[in-house]
C-alpha cells in the first residue's frame, strides 16, 4: 500500500518596501527580512545605478509584491 504525503506549501514572500542608501538597493520582505543589493556592482541594474535620487523614489510595488516598478525609468525588478 502507498500514501501520499501531503505536500506542505511555503507561504510567498514578498517585498513590502525598498528604499536606497548611496549606491544601495535595500528590499524589506514580507517575512521579516531584509536583502540588499549593491546596484552599481551589478551591470544589468547600470539603469538603477545612474538614475537620480528622486527617479529612485519614485517605485511602486506590482501586485502582490512580487516586483518593484520605478515608473520614471519605465523598468522594474
Amino acid at each position: 500500500m502507498s500514501t501520499l504525503a501531503a505536500k506542505v506549501m511555503e507561504p510567498l514572500v514578498s517585498a513590502t518596501y525598498a528604499y536606497f542608501v548611496n549606491q544601495i538597493l535595500y528590499v524589506s520582505l514580507s517575512d521579516g527580512r531584509e536583502i540588499s543589493v549593491p546596484i552599481n556592482k551589478i551591470p544589468w541594474l547600470h539603469w538603477l545605478a545612474t538614475a537620480t535620487p528622486a527617479q529612485r523614489q519614485n517605485w511602486s510595488l506590482e501586485p502582490n509584491g512580487f516586483a518593484i516598478y520605478w515608473e520614471d525609468l519605465d523598468d522594474g525588478i
